[in-house]
């Protein structure tokens, strides 16, 4: 498994396997599994060598990071990195009252979610997060889905910013000070708010979500430009923009948590025509692209089966000819500016 070291700021940074496991299907995203495939899952992936995990409160309203308490029990502190994230707290539902993320987390805890980026909230967080992985240290804090998809507005967003800055931002820089975390940052499904963050404050990483992938480079035009100048690290997830780069344009192929458009079925049937012709499995060269932007320190698909976690570790070894990259620059499916091997 290759690995990648990061350090921003002379602590110590830290190492990513390039291949990295994010664990929101293990929170029963879309379907229930048992406790004891999860831990089968998570063995699997440490057995071939994966030492990145990100998880989060959101993920199963808690569950995600109560499987990984069992996962980790015995693991060397020293051999993983771990992030989990701020922003949400999870309180219980009261009698009568709807727990939240029916539809899409299964067989749950009865818990709402409250959005809270202040200072308090922020540690809360912290202090829950450690009891629910039973660790005694977290590598990596990423202020939640702080984009304008999931607070509905640039109005809301712009509020939730400056609720951020004017305390969970201080929070999270305490923190790193004292030594208790590595490093801060924000995990996105948006570009956009990661490049306000990096430009008014000292942030060292992003998970940026589906926004720099096979389909879509768009986040090439400015922020991963200064991203790499200020050597803050960038951790890739949705790498097939929620499953379509994986399946292919099939009907029912889900880009971005829907179904996919016409006009993203018919752009990634031409990647695929352009792959199939290098004999070169689609999802293989979706893993790989991010991996060749030097601001980008691993890839975290997520796998809700032991086969799943294989297939990424064959989507992350496959040798891919550098021509297909030149073809698909050639046929205008990826930009010219794109780092691609040559």
């Amino acid at each position: 498994m290759k690995t990648r070291h990061w350090d921003r700021i002379g602590n110590g940074g830290l190492t990513f396997t390039e291949l990295g496991f994010g664990t929101a299907p293990l929170g029963n995203l879309y379907r229930a599994i048992s406790d004891d495939d999860a831990h089968a899952v998570l063995t699997r992936a440490w057995d071939l060598r994966v030492r990145y995990f990100d998880t989060a409160p959101l993920y199963g309203l808690g569950l995600s990071e109560t499987r990984l308490n069992r996962f980790l029990r015995d693991k060397p502190r020293g051999e993983y990195v771990l992030s989990t994230k701020i922003g949400r707290l999870l309180r219980r539902c009261e009698i009568g009252e709807d727990r939240d993320c029916i539809g899409k987390f299964f067989d749950v805890p009865a818990r709402r979610e409250v959005y809270d980026y202040t200072y308090d909230g922020v540690m809360r967080s912290v202090e829950f997060s450690l009891a629910r992985l039973g660790v005694d240290r977290i590598d990596i804090l990423f202020a939640h889905d702080i984009d304008s998809f999931n607070h509905g507005s640039q109005a809301a967003l712009d509020a939730k910013l400056d609720e951020l800055m004017a305390g969970g931002y201080k929070a999270l820089m305490s923190l790193r000070e004292q030594g208790v975390i590595k490093a801060f940052g924000a995990g996105v499904n948006e570009w956009q708010p990661c490049q306000w963050m990096a430009e008014h404050g000292d942030f060292d990483l992003f998970l940026l979500a589906g926004r720099y992938t096979l389909l879509e480079q768009e986040a090439l035009e400015s922020f991963l430009p200064l991203a790499e100048n200020r050597g803050i690290g960038i951790v890739i997830g949705g790498p097939y923009n929620s499953g379509i780069l994986a399946s292919g344009p099939k009907p029912g192929a889900f880009y971005n948590y829907d179904p996919a458009p016409q006009h993203i079925l018919e752009q990634v049937a031409k990647i695929e025509a352009i792959c199939n012709r290098h004999n070169v499995r689609m999802v293989d060269a979706a893993f790989q692209f991010p991996l060749h932007h030097p601001a980008v320190v691993s890839v975290i698909p997520g796998g809700q089966g032991v086969a799943e976690v294989e297939a990424n570790l064959k989507a992350a070894t496959t040798e891919i000819p550098p021509e297909l990259w030149a073809d698909l620059k050639a046929e205008r499916l990826m930009r010219d500016d794109a780092p691609v091997p040559v």
